[in-house]
Order: structure tokens, then C-alpha cells, then sequence
């Protein structure tokens, strides 16, 4: 486990809601498209996975953002479908398309196939930690990650992305036997996952639900809550802990209530509606909607300052309610960070 404390501890102090001198701020995605010098380190590979599965050029782009962008956390670059193919369910990357499962879980015959993940399945994803520790020289935190166990069984169930996740919905409903026996895998593989990465170095965690919005509040309840508490029971007393439940905005006080730090909140959601649910007693991260970084600075400005004045400057750490979109320019992301970093509280 990292025991150094980074020279800027903005990001920790906030989780642990302690006190800052400011709201420390990074975005979800921050090490991808939008900058010009990852597109060039992507274009000298195969392709996306290999650039996943190269711990020297994953440590490379999970520091641009720092020194590009100026963001107070690197979050390490990889991807939640580590942990499928870890589980022997290998996948794809397909360009314009997305992730694609040639094999998936739907009946008892499949889990012949599949096992519970070792942590030296992953061993890429530890040495690209190990590099970029290294490559950052103690100068921010750098935040590991997994999915969360519901999305990680939407991917196996369905074999790629979709809009409504129908076949992994009806999976959980016509064989919830099934679905348990499988988060229950999934659980497990995430726990050994996380840990290796924390005792790689990692400062901190998130773990994202990003479909958990598909789900009705009682399935959520059912199928992602049990599961999620067994990550953070296990985690518990290592590092801080984020959970982010994209589109369940019902589940805010269920994961208060969890061995947690830090409850990512989607743009969709007020932020005096998310400290309501949560409390004070847990730090909220988020919400800038990632279309307000179509607009020009101005707007830009307004739309950070409203959202850092609603959080209210105690226990916030600034980011987007979801992942930068792709297209969005690097100027505007940095004027997003710098109103951050130079707004104060009054």
C-alpha cells in the first residue's frame, strides 16, 4: 500500500473531509481523446487494448493530464472490461462500436468458462501503476478503478454496449440464481483487483456503476447494494472509496450508508438534492454537465462557478457528471480546471 503523501493532497484531504484551501478538481476520461498527444501515443499501437496492456504507454497517458491540463489526480488508464477478460471473457474493442464479447453468460453452461480472477491476471495494470507513480514523482494522487459488479455483468451478458441493457435485464429477472451466482464472481474478482492496485500504490478508488441507471430502485437494491458493500467492507481502512451510480440518483442515500468516502453524482442530479440524500457526512464528487464544455469560456465559467457555489465548498471534489466527451476542445477543459482552482468560497 502507497504510504507517501502526494505534494498536492487536495484530492485525499476532500474524501476524508477535512478541511481545503480550495475545491481540487480532474475529470472522468481525463486521459483520452480529447488530447491531441494520446491520440498520437494510441496511433503508435494496434489499438486501444494494447495501449491498455503497455504499462509503459498507459503510464504515459495517465500523465498527460496532469501536465497538459493541470488536474490535481491522475487516474490510472485501463478499462472495466479488464475484469471479464481477467474471468476468462475475452474482449474486443471495435472501432465506431465499442466492446464486443464473442462469448457471454446467459445459462449454467457458460460459467464452465469463466472463473474468479487472480490478481496476478492483471499484473499490466499494477506495473502501469508502479510507472506512473514514478513517472508523477509524488506530485498528485493517482486514483485506481474498477466497474462495478452490476455494469461488469451487463457487458457479460449482453456481449457489448447497448442502449437498454434488455438481454442482461432479462437475465437478473428469469434467473436471478444466475445473476447472483455471477455478481457474487464478479465481487470477488473486483475485491482481489482493487486491493492489488492499492498495494501497487494507488491513493484512492472508484468503482463506477455506469448502468446502474437501467435498474428499477428495488433491483438496484437487490442486485448492485449488497455487492457494492462487500467492495467498500473489504476496502475498508486501506484508501479512500468513490462510488459513482450513473442515472441512480434513488441509490445516493443507500451508498451513504456503505463503507464509502466520496458518492459521484451524475449532471442530472441537483447538487442540494445529492447532500440532501447523502449527508454530511460523506464528500461529494461531480456534476458539471460534460455538454456545458460545448460552450464558449464565458459560459464556461458561469456554468463551474454556479455548480461550485450549489456544493456549497466542503466535502466537494469538482469533475463532470460523467465522462469528457471526446470531441470536446482541450482549451475549454482547461478553463473548466482553472475556474476551479481559482474559485474561493466566500
Amino acid at each position: 500500500m502507497s504510504l507517501q503523501k502526494p505534494e498536492n493532497d487536495l484530492l485525499l484531504r476532500a474524501a476524508r473531509g477535512e478541511r481545503t484551501e480550495r475545491t481540487p478538481v480532474w475529470l472522468m476520461r481525463q486521459a483520452g481523446r480529447i488530447l491531441p498527444e494520446y491520440r498520437a501515443v494510441r496511433a503508435s499501437l494496434s489499438g486501444f487494448k494494447e495501449l491498455v496492456e503497455t504499462p509503459e504507454k498507459a503510464a504515459e497517458v495517465t500523465i498527460q493530464p496532469v501536465d497538459l491540463l493541470g488536474v490535481d489526480a491522475a487516474i490510472i488508464f485501463s478499462d472495466i472490461l479488464v475484469i471479464p477478460e481477467a474471468m476468462g471473457l475475452p474482449y474486443e474493442m471495435v472501432e465506431k462500436r465499442g466492446p464486443l464479447f464473442r462469448d457471454t453468460v446467459r445459462d449454467e453452461r457458460d460459467f464452465d468458462r469463466i472463473r474468479t480472477a487472480k490478481a496476478e491476471d492483471l499484473g499490466y495494470v499494477y506495473e502501469a501503476i508502479r510507472l506512473t507513480l514514478d513517472g508523477l514523482g509524488g506530485r498528485v494522487p493517482l486514483i485506481g478503478f474498477a466497474g462495478a459488479p452490476f455494469t461488469i455483468l451487463c457487458y457479460m451478458t449482453e456481449g457489448s454496449g447497448s442502449k437498454t441493457f434488455s438481454t442482461a435485464r432479462k437475465f437478473i429477472v428469469q434467473r436471478p440464481d444466475l445473476a447472483h451466482r455471477l455478481m457474487d464472481m464478479i465481487t470477488e474478482s473486483t475485491i482481489v483487483y482493487l486491493r492489488a492496485q492499492i498495494d501497487a500504490g494507488a491513493h484512492l478508488v472508484q468503482v463506477f456503476d455506469s448502468w446502474a441507471g437501467i435498474l428499477s430502485p428495488a433491483d438496484y437494491r437487490t442486485f448492485c447494494i449488497p455487492y457494492l458493500k462487500r467492495i467498500c467492507d473489504a476496502l475498508n481502512g486501506t484508501v479512500p472509496v468513490t462510488l459513482f451510480s450513473k442515472g441512480a440518483h434513488y441509490s445516493y442515500a443507500d451508498l451513504a450508508a456503505l463503507n464509502c468516502h466520496t458518492v459521484g453524482v451524475d449532471w442530472n442530479t441537483p447538487p442540494e438534492a445529492a447532500r440532501q440524500a447523502v449527508g454530511p457526512n460523506r464528500t461529494l464528487q461531480g456534476n458539471l454537465d460534460p455538454a456545458a464544455l460545448y460552450g464558449n469560456g464565458k459560459e464556461i465559467v458561469k456554468a463551474t462557478t454556479d455548480m461550485l457555489r450549489a456544493f456549497g465548498g466542503h466535502r466537494h471534489i469538482a469533475n463532470l457528471g460523467h465522462g469528457v466527451y471526446p470531441d470536446t476542445s482541450p482549451e475549454h477543459v482547461k478553463i473548466f480546471i482553472d475556474t476551479v482552482k481559482s474559485f474561493r468560497h466566500e
